[in-house]
């Protein structure tokens, strides 16, 4: 009975830290919270200390499970709610960031990381520079959602934080696959990388129409969010047998499935499943940065003092690489417009279409990595050349960020005091007027003394609609029936239209989206 005894301790011991992490992890945001920082920058922070806690865990993870884990859910809840009219609105700026300033931060990386360490194979310093390039939304939303940023920035860098992560792990599959096969040459690969983005957004287009076919066959909340969560995987893992970018594949799946889905799913359902994904997402990050810390132990007690000094100056110098970078970029980038526009070569619908110099210095810092880099380090096969400095370096180009870059968006955000006119909130009113007029013709032909009490409450809400754009929808003190939820029917008829034809954007679409929910559901819809 021993060995039974031992593994029981063991597992208790586990369970017992999976408890504190996830409380520690729920205090730390809390404190993130309360002193406006980002909470990935307290995650990392924790992470770094479970490293070199004597008694702290151990855990380990299958490295070819982490991309799958890790960032096929945080995408597909990124995507999901990224629009399409503001995405091509803006596809200079998040194409140039996309592209160039991901693959020239893997070419700096890179090139430093190779003169810092000669005998590192070439393709394990692109692996490297591809880990550390894209910029994680989550440590910039968190920031963003705290000020007003002009409207059209937050845009770009949310595109961007969707769609570098695309472009990176391209770069890096590409590494890691000639570290395989020793000789790769680009005859052989490009024309397999040409068929994995054309199918990787075949696969995903076509998986946004099937899969809604089984969810709405799903009644119950549980069971449907366990599908979600699943065919998300699915979708993935599939992708990935098929030799096709798992990442594509879940952003146009994403992308797809959220023009269709509100109209499809009751918000009986939508309300719990928004809410677990959101909560999934911060377990994963959790999870995440604590796992990565976990294996910055065992790499930190192989290394003698020396060679722990030179690991430490070369991560430094490759976090210094991927923060001038970007900012060297971003200015190229701005004052090259500005050049185009005054030889009239570049002529812009939006005149704020180019960044002010205060602007572009906000984009340029708001370059903390986080959650992609570190599933992509910690997928590294367990023989792949360099590893143990690769997770060393990227652990610390994701502390670093996030400490240095986190810490002081939000000062230099407020310190330069960029102003916003607040578009979704106009277009919110618009939407919701619309909506409730709309809710208004579906009972007007009605006698019966509730409808009249409805009237006047809908009338209420037009009234006050363009005076407080920010406010909700009352839900009345009537009794569950079927008028409201014909009014509230109409009213999301409205809303859906208006978003196809892109009078209103998917922000403005979401927050009307949240008060129908809340008054459908009040209704005993």
């Amino acid at each position: 009975m021993a060995p039974l005894k031992s593994v029981s301790g063991i597992v208790v011991t586990t369970f017992e830290w999976i408890i504190a992490l996830l409380l520690g992890a729920v205090a730390l945001s809390a404190l993130a919270r309360r002193i406006k920082v980002p909470y990935p920058t307290f995650l990392a922070i924790g992470g770094a200390l479970i490293a070199f806690l004597p008694s702290g865990p151990s855990w380990t993870l299958d490295p070819g499970l982490a991309l799958a884990l890790f960032v096929a859910p945080v995408l597909l809840d990124a995507a999901f709610d990224t629009s399409l009219r503001d995405l091509r609105n803006n596809w200079v700026p998040v194409s140039t960031l996309v592209v160039a300033a991901v693959g020239l931060t893997t070419i700096g990386v890179a090139v430093v990381a190779h003169w810092l360490m000669p005998e590192m194979p070439w393709a394990a310093a692109i692996a490297l520079g591809a880990i550390v390039a894209p910029p994680d939304a989550a440590a910039a939303v968190a920031i963003l959602s705290q000020v007003k940023l002009p409207y059209r920035m937050v845009k770009v860098l949310e595109g961007e934080s969707l769609l570098n992560d695309a472009t990176a792990l391209l770069i890096y599959r590409i590494a890691v696959g000639a570290v395989a096969m020793e000789h790769l040459k680009w005859s052989e690969v490009a024309p397999t990388i040409a068929l994995a983005l054309v199918g990787s957004a075949v696969a995903g287009f076509v998986a946004a129409r099937v899969v809604p076919l089984l969810l709405e066959r799903i009644t119950e909340a549980p069971s449907s969010i366990i599908v979600q969560f699943t065919t998300t995987f699915m979708i993935w893992i599939g992708a990935e047998h098929l030799g096709l970018s798992g990442i594509l594949t879940i952003v146009v799946y994403a992308i797809t499935m959220a023009r269709g889905a509100p109209a499809r799913m009751p918000a009986r359902l939508r309300v719990p499943s928004y809410a677990v994904w959101e909560t999934m997402v911060f377990v994963l990050n959790v999870l995440a940065f604590m796992l990565i810390g976990m294996q910055m132990r065992p790499i930190w007690i192989r290394l003698d003092a020396d060679v722990r000094w030179e690991y430490c100056v070369a991560a430094g110098c490759i976090l210094l690489t991927v923060i001038v970078v970007r900012l060297a970029w971003i200015t190229f980038y701005r004052t090259s417009l500005h050049v185009l526009i005054a030889r009239g070569v570049y002529h812009p619908k939006d005149p704020k279409a180019v960044a002010s110099p205060k602007g572009g210095l906000i984009i340029a810092w708001c370059g903390m990595r986080g959650l992609i880099t570190l599933a992509a380090a910690f997928a590294l096969p367990e023989a792949f050349p360099y590893r143990d400095f690769i997770l060393f370096s990227a652990f610390a180009v994701v502390l670093g960020t996030l400490v240095v870059q986190g810490l002081t968006l939000r000062p230099l955000i407020l310190a330069f005091d960029l102003r916003d006119d607040d578009p979704v909130a106009v277009e919110v009113a618009r939407a919701r007027a619309i909506a409730y007029r709309a809710a208004l013709d579906a009972i007007e032909d009605d006698p019966s003394e509730e409808a009249e009490i409805l009237r006047l409450e809908y009338r209420a809400v037009l009234m006050r609609a363009d005076d407080d754009p920010n406010g909700g929808v009352a839900t009345g003190e009537l009794p569950a029936d079927p008028l409201r939820r014909r009014a509230i029917d109409a009213a999301r008829k409205s809303i859906f239209s208006l978003r196809a034809t892109e009078v209103i954007g998917d922000d403005a679409f979401h927050r009307i989206e949240e008060d129908l929910d809340r008054a459908e559901l009040s209704a005993g819809g």
